[in-house]
């Protein structure tokens, strides 16, 4: 059978969409109408359709739930194809649907599941396609997808908690920022206006508070203008990979961020080689997707010199440490872990212990945040008060 899309309407008129499966285009139109639908549309699902409605990705979420549900439609003793055929029933998003079918069709077509989902490289990780392929070979698929579901649970929960501590000091700083350019581009003009029709000899603060006031207001679209333009031009360099290598580098080089990103690399890398590795798949091959899932360049292409090593007999840890680019932590776990024939559950140990380190770290960042925020904006504030207090206050003084 195979997955089509169609678009119908019903006796009422209302319009329907989704995905039924049948032997032929005609059939399956027989079955819309069978339903009380009227087929407008009917499309075979192929992988490039699917690729092309769904913009080729599927929402984290939406994935990891897709990941704990196969696995138990297939630890419960449902075939693959039963399973997914389950699962494109339960999907609440048209998308979601199309992609589950087009891998169906893959299958029943007489591919196996690794192959059907790399029609879909953008909706499953190298890392989820490569621990299939092994959980297939090695007959412990739905084992393999507990682990996978629980690495995919572990990443949202770390990148939830990541925004949620990270979104009380943007607020403070998006309300600080609007505060000062209200006070700077409304309030300074009209409260200095006064001081300046008056021909009085003006403090420093105040003329410096003035000319910033002028130039926001007469060139403030300039300005964003030109972050803007800034912006763009920056993220389209760092499509070069030079460019992309020496950036990387340099965020590596800072005293606070620097540590915090090989942190969040190493523990990637951690659990990669740990799922990986556990379902069978060879350790070039999880070192080479390892690789992959790391974000800065410069330990990408340290990981990548240790690969080489590894490939001419030298152990993984000794590899690593060469580099002196991972953490000490992850490469004398990892020397244990080779030492006592349990790399996967010391990998697995590392990466927990990498994880706990980036939550405690990024939690200490944003206590220290937020008062530096509210110290800065109190500082700001107080500038402009003093600004505008200062010649009121020598008036004062003339008059007495």
């Amino acid at each position: 059978m195979t997955a089509f899309r169609y678009r119908a309407v019903d006796a009422q008129g209302e319009p329907n969409a989704g995905v039924i499966e049948a032997d032929t285009g005609r059939a399956a139109r027989a079955l819309l109408r069978e339903r009380g639908l009227f087929p407008v549309e009917v499309a075979s699902v192929s992988g490039r359709t699917a690729h092309a409605l769904t913009r080729g990705r599927m929402r984290d979420a939406e994935l990891t739930l897709i990941t704990r549900q196969l696995a138990t439609l297939l630890g419960s003793g449902l075939t693959v194809e039963q399973a997914l055929a389950a699962l494109i029933e339960q999907a609440q998003r048209d998308s979601v649907r199309q992609i589950l079918a087009g891998v169906r069709s893959e299958i029943l077509a007489g591919f196996s599941l690794r192959a059907a989902l790399d029609r879909y490289p953008r909706a499953f990780p190298s890392l989820y396609r490569a621990s299939v392929g092994a959980g297939e070979k090695s007959g412990e698929l739905a084992s393999v997808l507990e682990q996978l579901a629980a690495h995919l649970e572990h990443s949202g929960a770390l990148r939830r908690k990541t925004l949620q501590a990270l979104l009380y000091p943007a607020i403070v700083a998006g309300v600080a920022l609007l505060i000062v350019i209200g006070l700077m581009t409304w309030v300074v003009p009209q409260v200095t206006n006064v001081f300046v029709q008056g021909k009085q000899a003006l403090p420093l603060l105040t003329r410096a508070m003035i000319g910033i006031s002028a130039f926001l207001r007469g060139w403030g679209w300039l300005v964003l203008a030109g972050i803007g333009l800034g912006g763009l031009t920056l993220v389209t360099a760092l499509r070069d990979p030079a460019i992309r290598r020496r950036w990387d580098g340099w965020l590596l080089r800072w005293p606070v961020l620097g540590p915090h990103l090989r942190t969040l690399d190493a523990m990637r890398f951690a659990s990669t080689l740990s799922i990986l590795t556990g379902s069978g798949v060879p350790l070039l091959t999880a070192l080479e997707a390892g690789a992959q899932v790391m974000m800065r360049l410069p330990l990408r292409d340290a990981l990548r010199e240790a690969t080489g090593r590894v490939r001419e007999g030298q152990g993984l840890a000794r590899a690593l440490g060469a580099t002196r680019a991972f953490p000490p932590l992850l490469v004398h776990m990892i020397a244990n872990g080779e030492a006592t024939g349990r790399l996967e559950a010391l990998l697995e140990k590392a990466a927990r212990l990498q994880q706990q380190e980036l939550e405690d770290r990024t939690a200490t960042l944003t206590s220290l945040l937020e008062p530096m925020l509210l110290l800065a904006m109190g500082g700001l504030v107080l500038l402009i008060v003093l600004a505008v207090m200062q010649p009121i206050i020598e008036i004062n003084t003339l008059l007495r």
